[in-house]
């Protein structure tokens, strides 16, 4: 309809909900008392709209709809949104506790490993799988497909008898003789085990991984991590070759990765590794964070580097989960 209409249409409806009070019972439905809606206009075309109505649960719609001929369902986007929340970062030591559902940031680790972070979730051969670095699922290498993946890390409290949460499932190993691409590995989840993907500071991300090449120069990124929490940064080079990265058995190179600048202090610190880190502008995921230095960097925060996410799915033959 046109948007001038959709107002319209706007107004008689709150109108309406103002009239039966400041609580709406949706008793005709069998409901429980509810929250007024959300009442706005989503576009659908130049100087078209449909009237956005969004709730807290599916009966709503029943008391708020009563009435309304079908030429005027037809205009409408009804959506059930559930309760809406204050969106606030979780706290390190939120994300170093044993926490179900697994949701991104979370430490985790192998058990011979103190902790990183839960980057994200993927599905590997359709299986979901939590994605982290090398050097914190498979200990660098040393660890073996089918070994156990804890959250909380040992670092935080994690027991392999009792915090098992995944089981190593692929990684992707380093080499000394050339430069490596990323590092990578992934964990199926345990059956019994829940997990959230979409539970991150601002909501969920999106389905498709940013290529490096359509990355703006200092594009603004965030990242939520074991030891940092909630953090905000910039993207300060791509393309990095010949990144030497002292790991605790040796020495490794890697090409093609990105670094990003802290906004406000360090952007990661030890045990953020495995952070996926996302692009603000439109949540697209872009990288897996895996290393950093400690000076450097506008804010002498150090810098951080990060494989390119498109990367480390190809490599390891995954698809990302966004929700």
């Amino acid at each position: 309809m046109h948007v001038d209409l959709a107002r319209e249409l706007k107004a008689h409806l709150s109108a309406r909900l103002a009239r039966s009070g400041g609580t709406v019972t949706a008793s005709d439905a069998g409901g429980q008392p509810w929250a007024r809606p959300a009442l706005g206009l989503a576009p659908v075309g130049p100087g078209q709209a449909h009237l956005a109505i969004r709730l807290a649960a599916k009966e709503d719609a029943d008391v708020l709809l009563s009435g309304l001929d079908d030429a005027v369902l037809a205009e409408v986007d009804v959506r059930v949104i559930g309760t809406v929340r204050a969106l606030t970062a979780p706290t390190p030591e939120e994300l170093q506790r044993r926490t179900r559902p697994l949701v991104p940031g979370l430490s985790v680790a192998h058990p011979t490993v103190t902790a990183g972070t839960l980057g994200g979730f993927v599905r590997v051969g359709g299986r979901l799988a939590i994605l982290s670095n090398n050097h914190v699922l498979a200990a660098g290498d040393a660890a073996a497909v089918g070994d156990p993946v804890l959250q909380p890390g040992p670092a935080d409290g994690g027991d392999p008898t009792t915090d098992r949460v995944a089981t190593l499932t692929a990684f992707e190993r380093f080499t000394a003789d050339r430069a490596n691409r990323v590092d990578a590995a992934v964990a199926v989840v345990d059956a019994e085990v829940p997990l959230e993907p979409s539970r991150l500071p601002g909501g969920p991300l999106g389905v498709d991984p940013v290529e490096v090449d359509d990355v703006e120069p200092d594009e603004q990124v965030e990242k939520v991590g074991r030891t940092t929490g909630y953090t905000i940064g910039r993207v300060s080079a791509v393309e990095v070759d010949g990144v030497a990265v002292q790991y605790d058995q040796g020495l490794y190179t890697f090409d093609d990765q990105i670094e990003v600048d802290g906004v406000a202090g360090a952007f990661s610190a030890g045990g953020d590794s495995g952070s996926v880190i996302w692009r603000s502008a439109d949540r697209a995921p872009l990288g897996l964070l895996f290393a950093g230095s400690e000076t450097g960097g506008r804010t002498g925060g150090g810098v951080t580097f990060a494989n390119p996410l498109a990367t480390v799915l190809s490599v390891l033959d995954l698809q990302w989960v966004a929700s």
